[in-house]
């Protein structure tokens, strides 16, 4: 109801001719779920807000799903002989839900650079099982923990390449060059249940803190292609963390790879298809604040491998009160997944985002 109310909207207010203002046209945008994928002339800025949702819930070792009572009784606990640390792992993750509100700012120094800056808000939970004693699958209660509050900020510069035309189509592409500077909190804590029925409030394990804790530069480059009716592009980012945190451990790094195809009927709307590949390596290092018999908290357990399938679409103003406006939805789904687990595995993903041209 909500999707057909924006399309008529913004039909409404849809520009009939063929020579409308290129900011504008909705195919000209990758899939929203896309970062630092176009460039802006000298002095024009945009502002942009996106709302991305992601949902996990089950486990795998590797490919392989495994249940809870299988990770209770089988998996090592890392830190079996510390005090109160059982041989295998007790409390297991059954799921988690994290929103990410990112607001953003570009910025056209020249025709050739623009530079981007994010900052988000992170708001995680995670629910999960806990059982009964050292051993055996007797369930003692489940519990469920929770962090909000700022994550890492991003500054990124976007650098013109080349552009050409060929084959009736203009192709561009242009170097992404980020940092990610460390404002989010790696010490959060919550209240736990423990296999002997303690509630304690200890340092969460790695997935619930809001950063990374280390300064982490993007390298990348984007990749964009157009016609009249349809646009395309490819996109490679990294993450490289520049050393350990203040707590003694650094995120894996991170390469990820996407591709993505777009239909334009008319100047207003397209739709939008994308794959995207991901991998990410287990942490370096480990918090001597986070001991406990739960797979999140083992920083072998961390990173992987996935690949995601998506479709979206593409709203954008022609004319009137909403011209210069973009409305734009993605959902992606996993096609694979081969995790460092026993791990949460990834459910769907879905971005919704508001972006304004000036």
């Amino acid at each position: 109801m909500r999707n057909t109310f924006f399309c008529a909207a913004f039909a409404a207010c849809a520009a009939t001719s063929a020579h409308a203002d290129m900011a504008t046209v909705a195919k000209d945008h990758a899939p929203i779920g896309v970062m630092g994928d176009h460039m802006h002339k000298a002095g024009e800025v945009m502002f942009s807000y996106r709302f991305m949702r992601m949902e996990m819930e089950g486990s795998r070792i590797g490919a392989d799903k495994v249940t809870p009572e299988e990770i209770a009784t089988t998996v090592p606990n890392r830190f079996f002989g510390a005090p109160m640390q059982p041989p295998t792992l007790r409390v297991v993750p059954l799921e988690m839900t994290m929103d990410m509100h990112m607001l953003g700012a570009m910025y056209g120094v020249t025709d050739w650079l623009t530079v981007m800056a994010m900052g988000m808000l992170v708001d995680t939970g995670m629910d999960h099982i806990t059982f009964q004693g050292p051993a055996g699958t007797t369930v003692l209660g489940d519990f469920r923990t929770e962090t909000f509050g700022f994550g890492d900020t991003k500054i990124t510069a976007l650098a013109h390449l080349f552009d050409f035309e060929q084959g009736g189509a203009e192709h561009a592409l242009h170097l992404n060059a980020g940092v990610s500077i460390p404002t989010g909190s790696t010490t959060e804590t919550d209240q736990i249940l423990t296999p002997t029925g303690a509630t304690p409030s200890p340092r969460l394990p790695y997935p619930m803190q809001l950063g990374s804790g280390t300064w982490d530069f993007g390298p990348g480059f984007t990749y964009n292609g157009r016609t009249e009716r349809f646009s395309w592009g490819a996109q490679y980012l990294a993450t490289i963390r520049a050393g350990d945190n203040n707590q003694g451990y650094a995120l894996g790094d991170v390469h990820q790879a996407t591709g993505w195809m777009q239909y334009g009927p008319a100047p207003w709307i397209a739709f939008s298809g994308r794959i995207a590949w991901r991998t990410q390596d287990a942490i370096d290092g480990i918090d001597p604040m986070i001991v406990a018999p739960v797979q999140t908290a083992n920083p072998d357990f961390h990173g992987g491998d996935r690949v995601d399938v998506g479709v979206g679409v593409n709203l954008a103003g022609q004319r009137g009160a909403v011209r210069g406006h973009r409305l734009a939805v993605e959902f992606l789904i996993p096609v694979h997944q081969d995790l460092n687990g026993p791990q949460l595995e990834t459910d769907w993903t879905l971005t919704i985002g508001w972006q304004k041209a000036l």
